[in-house]
């Protein structure tokens, strides 16, 4: 029976963009015709993010990992981000976006390179489909670009939840949307997924995750949003989940001055983390391994507008986050300050400095949990 309709949503959701847009043809006739000779449309982007690094930890590298031996680099040049994209739009309704990551050929490039793969057709503004490679909607940080966080990098909760499929880059199928109840405004996505990363040639197992993400606008004055996350699925067959809840602002205090505030909790099964132990080291429950995280964000913006220089940002992430706090609890605990200096509009040139400070309840030697004070100034060029 769950098969059965899983065959049917997916059939739906290949089979419907194709008969509404011939239908559309048909109904619209000569005026459609003209519109559509303006298409495809392309845009190209492109993001660089040039980092120096060094790292104030006892014997510990700039990517974290400590050594025991002394031998250690702690100073260095780095390519955070090199990426192309292609965003084509075919028609009105129908677009598909390409995004590549260069940087990525530093390392073995295996299950990398290649990040945003998809094909999206809207509706209207209440539903559209996604499909291909992809981030889906599941927090704060999967909705906006890195270019444009607040901070140097996404959270750790971010990426430890990526590793479990539920947000980073994923491939499979999504609806978003966007509607009213009554005064409020609501944006809604939800997914399927394989849950087991990008670049995959096929699932892993048989099982798939079902998330949803749901945003209230509950003041546009400040823009007050509050979102609420949740998800479930199998994986090797046995159930896991994950629940998430955030709130953003954006006050302006001044003409000139703006605080802007980010908080967000997640919780779920650490699947990951489980089927990477020895089967001898670790429960017989998956559901033992739970993992949770919080993080407070706040930013302000001061509008300078001298010369090329726009802004200035200074924001400082709080962030504590647990691998698995029923089993063998380590919690790790991050401060971020960061100074921004912005030029051009929308981030168009950046130049960041600011430490990235570890400090967990168990340091474990010749491992990246390990306490650590980072240095960084990151170049960040956008167009």
């Amino acid at each position: 029976m769950r098969k059965s309709l899983l065959f049917t949503i997916v059939f739906l959701f290949f089979i419907s963009p194709i008969f509404l847009y011939a239908q559309g043809d048909v109904n619209q006739g000569a005026d459609t015709i003209k519109k559509e000779e303006k298409y495809p449309q392309f845009q190209l982007k492109g993001l660089l993010q040039a980092r120096y690094l060094e790292s104030f930890g006892d014997n510990v590298d700039v990517l974290g990992m400590h050594h025991s031996t002394g031998d250690v680099t702690q100073s260095s040049f780095d390519i955070k981000r090199m990426r192309v994209g292609l965003n084509t739009k075919l028609s009105e309704t129908t677009e598909i976006v390409i995004l590549v990551n260069l940087a990525d050929f530093k390392s073995d490039t295996k299950g990398k390179v290649l990040e945003n793969a998809y094909g999206k057709y809207t509706f209207n503004k209440y539903i559209a489909l996604t499909g291909g490679q992809f981030r889906p909607a599941f927090g704060i940080e999967e909705l906006v670009p890195v270019d444009i966080i607040k901070s140097f990098d996404f959270s750790n909760q971010y990426y430890e939840f990526g590793k479990n499929g539920w947000t980073s880059f994923q491939i499979g199928a999504s609806a978003t949307g966007a509607f009213d109840v009554g005064k409020i405004p609501v944006n809604y996505a939800v997914s399927v997924l394989n849950g087991n990363g990008k670049n995959q040639e096929m699932d892993k197992d048989n099982g798939k995750q079902f998330s949803s993400r749901w945003v209230l606008g509950l003041s546009k004055a400040h823009k007050i949003n509050l979102g609420l996350n949740a998800g479930f699925g199998k994986v090797f067959k046995e159930d896991v989940f994950a629940i998430g809840a955030d709130i953003t602002s954006d006050f302006k205090v001044t003409d000139k001055l703006s605080f802007d505030l980010q908080i967000e909790y997640k919780q779920g099964t650490n699947h990951n983390l489980y089927y990477s132990l020895p089967v001898d080291s670790r429960t017989a429950n998956v559901a033992d391994y739970v993992m949770r995280g919080i993080y407070f964000l706040p930013n302000f913006r001061y509008v300078v507008n001298y010369n090329k220089l726009t802004a200035l940002e200074f924001s400082c992430r709080y962030e504590t986050f647990d691998p698995s706090f029923k089993v063998d609890s380590n919690v790790r605990t991050t401060y971020t300050p960061m100074v921004s200096l912005e030029f051009g509009k929308s981030y168009t040139g950046r130049i960041e400095l600011g430490f990235e400070i570890d400090r967990f309840d168990r340091s474990i030697p010749d491992t990246t949990t390990y306490n650590d004070n980072l240095f960084l100034i990151q170049l960040q060029l956008r167009i």
